[in-house]
């Protein structure tokens, strides 16, 4: 992780806009194996876009990425990435969903919204919800770089679905990743150029609450038994605060055949 002044500097911002960048953190034969296989992923699953406008009609995602394969499980523990994440949550935290975004030619902008606007909770609160955008390629405002309001995370409402609102474009250079509060309003751009603009959302949220995808139900047991210990507790092998998340008073790690490293919450207090 980078110094503790430049860290520092990076949660300031976060409480203060929302959101942060950390230019060109990725390393670059990371970025382009994770372009290439997306492509893959895409001829052979048949991957088109989605009908619907907030999804984008014109943008190509694919969802449960950590189902297909090793290099996808390098996304949530990059060491550049998680430890900030851990500071705005804590190290309970856990995976809420991970997947690509490519906004195509001829997108238009995706109505803003905050990623934890369904979760019933006076505004504002503490961070929930922290989510990364991976910039697979140049972020610009022409290619649909996402539109945030800095600040927008500390107002006591979320944006009204369609409405027009006075953004910036969220610019960086491939590499980068903007880790961003849950609560932030923001949006995909337009893209009026000819080329994709092409990201990896890596979202996490607080281990109390329900992840955005089904990380339990949706990688099969086997997949998620060959992940590192980390990644096995990102996905909810785990328990927050030594209790939430148990199966029966046994921890779930049990069920992917490997003995926890943390005790149950009655453990510690005898």
């Amino acid at each position: 992780m980078d110094d503790h002044a430049t860290t520092t500097r990076h949660l300031e911002r976060i409480r203060s806009d929302g959101y942060t960048i950390l230019d060109s953190v990725i390393e670059p034969e990371f970025v382009d194996a994770l372009v290439a296989d997306l492509h893959r992923l895409e001829r052979e699953m048949t991957v088109a876009p989605a009908r619907n406008r907030f999804e984008g009609r014109q943008t190509v995602r694919i969802y449960n990425l950590l189902v297909y394969g090793k290099l996808y499980e390098r996304i949530p523990v990059h060491p550049r990435i998680l430890p900030l994440v851990e500071q705005v949550l804590d190290a309970g935290c856990l995976v809420s969903s991970l997947s690509s975004i490519s906004i195509c030619a001829d997108e238009k902008p995706q109505p803003l919204h905050a990623d934890d606007q369904l979760i019933p909770l006076p505004r504002p609160h503490p961070p929930i919800v922290c989510n990364t955008m991976w910039a697979l390629t140049d972020f610009t405002d022409a290619n649909g770089a996402t539109r945030i309001i800095p600040g927008s995370h500390l107002r006591p409402d979320t944006p009204h679905y369609g409405t027009a609102y006075d953004t910036v474009p969220a610019v960086m250079p491939k590499g980068s990743v903007m880790i961003y509060n849950g609560s932030l309003w923001h949006g995909g751009g337009a893209n009026r150029t000819g080329a994709r603009r092409i990201g990896v959302a890596m979202n996490y949220c607080a281990g109390w609450v329900r992840q955005q995808e089904n990380q339990q139900l949706g990688i099969p047991r086997e997949i998620a038994a060959q992940f590192d210990p980390r990644l096995q507790a990102l996905v909810g092998y785990s328990l927050y605060n030594g209790l939430i998340g148990h199966i029966d008073k046994t921890h779930p790690v049990t069920l992917l055949g490997r003995q926890p490293d943390d005790p149950m919450a009655w453990d510690l207090v005898g």
